[in-house]
C-alpha cells in the first residue's frame, strides 16, 4: 500500500470501514474478488485493520520500548535527545536483545507444544489407547536408529514408537546439563562442534524456554550478545530438536509425504457441497476430519440436507499437511482465512491453533459459516468450541462434520461467491521423496550442484504480513532464483503461494533457466518444491546435513540461502535464527525490530557470522534480495572451485 494513499471512511453501522488500495493488497485475484464484495457487505478484514492502526507505534518497530516491569513501559529515544536508558538503566542495545529474546522463546514454545502434543499421540497410539496407526515403519526404524534405539527393527513397532515418544517427552523436560538426545542424534557433527565451543548446544527444550524468560526479567542479563547466545541456543533446540520431532513423528504416524496432485486458491470451495476448512498447524485432528468427511455416514447425511458431497480444504499450515498426505486442496494461506469466510460457502472452519486471527467470528457473524475451535488452549469469543482429545478423536472428529454438514441448510445463496480461481498443484516432496525421485541416492543432486546445472539451493519460508503486498514477495524472488537455475524449496505460506501462482507445477519449468528446465523436465518435477508445514522446516535442515556430509564440508560451505521474504510471527523467528546457527544466510523481507540498536543489528547481520557461519540480511525488495542471494552462492561456489 502506498505511503500517503487517500482513503476513504465508510460509516458501516456502529464500527469504521476504510476503503483498501485493492490493487496494492495482492497479486491473488481472488482477494481482490472478495475484497470487493468485503467492502460492499461492510466487513472488516486483515487489511483494513493494518491501515486504522497507521502509522505504526515507531518504538516498537526499532525494538527500544520495553514494558517487562510495571516500572515502564520504557522507551529509548532513537534521537539522543531523550531517554538514553530505562528506568532499571537498560540501555537500547539490552531492550532490543531482551526483546528479541522473548520472540524466540514464544517461536519456540510453539513448535515445541505442536511437538509435544504430537508425542504424547504417538505413545498414546503405540499403548492402544487412541484411535491411530502407525503408517510408516520404514520411518519409524530410521528414526528409531538416528535417536540411538538398539537394534528397532527386532521389536514391534508399538514398542518402538513407545520408546521414540518417550525419548522426545525426555528432552523437554530433563535436568541435567546433557545436550538434547535428539540434537546428538540428527545434528551434523561440524555444527555440534561449533555449539559446543560457544556454549548453546540445547540441554532441555523447555528449559532454554525458561533461562530466556529468566534471563529477560528485569534485574538479570543485561549483556546484548550473552543475551543474544541464549536466543541461539533456544533456536537450535527448536530447529534440530521439537520441530524436527514433530515432522518426524508425524511422518510415522500418518505417512511420509510423496508427490500428489490437487488445486490450490479459493476455487477448489464448491457451491454445492458442503465445505469445510481445516485450519492452524497440527494435523493430529484435521487428520480425523477428512477420515470422517469421507465415511459413508457423513456422506449421506450430507445428502440428506440437500448437499452434493462434502469438500474439505487446507488453510495455512494444517492445509499444508493434509495437501501433503492426502491431496486435500489447499484454499489459502493466513492473509485469506477471512476471505474463506467471505465467500459466503463454507459451514465449518476448524481451527487447532496458531496464525489463527481472533477476528474469525466477527466475520462468520455475518454469514452462515460456524468457526469451531478445538484446543483447550485456543478458545476465540463468539466461537463454538468442541474440544479434541486424541483418545475420543474419532468421536470429536465426527461430531466436527455433523455440526458442519447440518449447518448447510442455513447457507444463505445470495452471499455466495466462490471466486473461480484455482491452480494445479504438485506437492508433498519430503527428503525421501526427492532422495527417490533422484535414484535413492543424494549423490546425482550433488553432482549437479558441483557442475553448476543446478547453481544453488533457496529455502524459501515464512508467512504473510499485511505489510507487504500478499503473495508478491514470496513469488517474485521465487520467480527470479529459478530463471538463475537455482532450485527452490519451501514450505508453509511461501508454498501456498507458490501453489496458487503456478509454481508448483511441472509446467512451471518454463519460468527456468535453461540447465535447471533441463533437470525438471527430466525428473518431472516442478523448479519450486513443496516440502510442508513451517515446522517442517526441518526437513530443509535434514536436506542440508545430507548434502554436507555426501561432500564432505559444514553447511555454511554449501551454495545455499535461506529466506522468509513476509514474515511476521515469533515462529519464524525462531526459524531464522536456527538457521543461521546451522550456517546458513538467510534474508529478511519484513524488518525485524532490532534497528533501535546498532549493536544488536551488526551482531546479527556481520559478527554472528564469523562464529556460526550464516548471518541475517534484510531487503523487502525481493529483486534486490534475489541478486544479494545469487552473489553469495556465487561467492560459496568460487571457495569450493565449482564453476560460477
Amino acid at each position: 500500500m502506498a505511503e500517503g494513499e487517500v482513503v476513504r471512511v465508510i460509516t458501516k453501522e456502529r464500527y469504521l470501514l476504510i476503503k483498501v488500495p485493492i490493487e496494492e493488497v495482492s497479486i491473488n485475484p481472488a482477494i481482490k474478488e472478495l475484497l470487493e464484495k468485503a467492502e460492499r457487505e461492510g466487513i472488516e478484514t486483515v487489511f483494513h485493520r493494518f491501515l486504522l492502526q497507521q502509522p505504526q507505534c515507531g518504538f516498537g518497530l526499532l525494538g527500544i520500548c520495553c514494558r517487562n516491569c510495571n516500572m515502564g513501559p520504557c522507551r529509548i529515544d532513537p534521537f539522543g535527545y531523550g531517554p538514553k536508558r530505562g528506568n532499571c538503566g537498560a540501555t537500547a542495545d539490552t531492550i532490543v536483545a531482551r526483546n528479541l529474546l522473548r520472540m524466540i522463546a514464544a517461536g519456540a514454545a510453539a513448535h515445541g507444544d505442536h511437538c509435544r502434543e504430537v508425542a504424547i499421540v504417538l505413545k498414546l497410539a503405540a499403548e492402544g489407547k487412541a484411535p491411530y496407526k502407525i503408517k510408516d515403519t520404514k520411518k519409524l526404524i530410521a528414526v528409531a536408529k538416528t535417536l540411538g534405539i538398539p537394534e528397532p527393527e527386532k521389536k514391534k513397532p508399538e514398542e518402538v514408537a513407545k520408546e521414540v515418544a518417550e525419548i522426545v517427552l525426555r528432552d523437554f523436560g530433563k535436568q541435567d546439563e546433557e545436550p538434547m538426545r535428539v540434537t546428538l542424534g540428527y545434528a551434523p557433527d561440524a555444527r555440534k562442534r561449533v555449539w559446543t565451543k560457544l556454549g548453546v548446544m540445547p540441554r532441555a527444550a523447555d528449559r532454554e524456554i525458561v533461562e530466556i524468560m529468566h534471563r529477560t526479567h528485569v534485574g538479570v542479563d543485561a549483556d546484548p550478545l550473552n543475551l543474544l547466545l541464549q536466543g541461539v541456543r533456544c533456536s537450535i533446540s527448536d530447529g534440530w530438536g521439537t520441530s524436527l520431532m514433530a515432522t518426524e513423528m508425524q511422518d510415522i504416524l500418518f505417512g511420509t509425504p510423496k508427490p500428489v496432485t490437487t488445486e490450490a486458491n479459493l476455487g477448489v470451495l464448491k457451491e454445492d457441497t458442503v465445505n469445510i476448512i481445516v485450519h492452524g498447524h497440527v494435523p493430529v485432528l484435521s487428520e480425523k476430519i477428512v477420515e470422517a468427511a469421507t465415511s459413508k455416514e457423513m456422506l449421506k447425511l450430507a445428502e440428506e440436507v440437500g448437499a452434493k458431497g462434502i469438500t474439505v480444504a487446507g488453510m495455512c499450515c494444517t492445509g499444508n499437511e493434509v495437501l501433503m498426505r492426502r491431496g486435500i486442496p489447499p484454499a489459502g494461506n493466513f492473509l485469506m482465512q477471512e476471505f474463506a469466510v467471505i465467500t459466503g460457502a463454507v459451514e465449518a472452519m476448524v481451527v487447532d491453533y496458531q496464525c489463527i486471527m481472533p477476528s474469525l467470528p466477527d466475520v462468520a457473524a455475518c454469514y452462515h459459516t460456524k468457526i469451531i475451535t478445538t484446543m483447550p488452549i485456543a478458545k476465540i469469543p463468539g466461537a463454538i468450541h468442541i474440544e479434541f482429545h486424541p483418545e475420543k478423536a474419532d468421536e470429536v472428529a465426527r461430531e466436527i462434520v455433523r455440526v458442519a454438514v447440518e449447518n448447510f441448510k442455513n447457507r444463505v445463496k445470495e452471499k455466495v461467491h466462490i471466486p473461480k480461481y484455482k491452480m494445479k498443484v504438485v506437492a508433498g516432496f519430503s527428503v525421501e521423496a526427492i532422495v527417490e525421485a533422484l535414484g535413492g541416492t543424494v549423490e546425482p543432486l550433488v553432482k549437479l550442484l558441483r557442475d553448476g546445472t543446478i547453481y544453488g539451493i533457496v529455502g524459501i519460508v515464512g508467512c504473510n504480513n499485511p505489510k507487504v503486498r500478499h503473495n508478491y514477495s514470496h513469488v517474485t524472488l521465487a520467480k527470479e532464483l529459478i530463471k538463475n537455475n537455482v532450485l527452490v524449496v519451501g514450505t508453509g505460506c511461501w508454498a501456498l503461494a507458490a501453489a496458487m501462482h503456478g509454481l508448483l507445477r511441472p509446467e512451471a519449468a518454463e519460468l527456468a533457466g535453461d540447465k535447471l528446465r533441463a533437470v525438471c523436465e527430466k525428473l518431472k518435477i516442478p523448479p519450486c518444491l513443496h516440502m510442508g508445514s513451517c515446522v517442517d522446516c526441518s526437513r530443509i535442515l535434514n536436506a542440508l546435513k545430507a548434502l554436507s556430509e555426501a561432500l564432505g564440508v559444514d553447511i555454511p560451505d554449501l551454495p545455499v540461502a535461506g529466506s522468509a521474504p513476509e514474515w511476521m510471527s515469533e515462529k519464524a523467528v525462531s526459524i531464522g535464527t536456527y538457521f543461521v546457527a546451522s550456517g546458513v544466510f538467510v534474508h529478511l523481507g519484513t524488518v525485524p525490530p532490532v534497528l533501535g540498536s546498532p549493536l544488536v543489528t551488526k551482531i546479527l547481520t556481520e559478527d554472528v557470522e564469523k562464529y556460526l557461519g550464516g548471518k541475517f540480511y534484510v531487503e523487502p525488495d525481493p529483486r534486490k534480495a534475489a541478486k544479494t542471494i545469487l552473489e553469495v552462492i556465487e561467492e560459496k561456489r568460487r571457495r569450493l572451485h565449482w564453476p560460477y
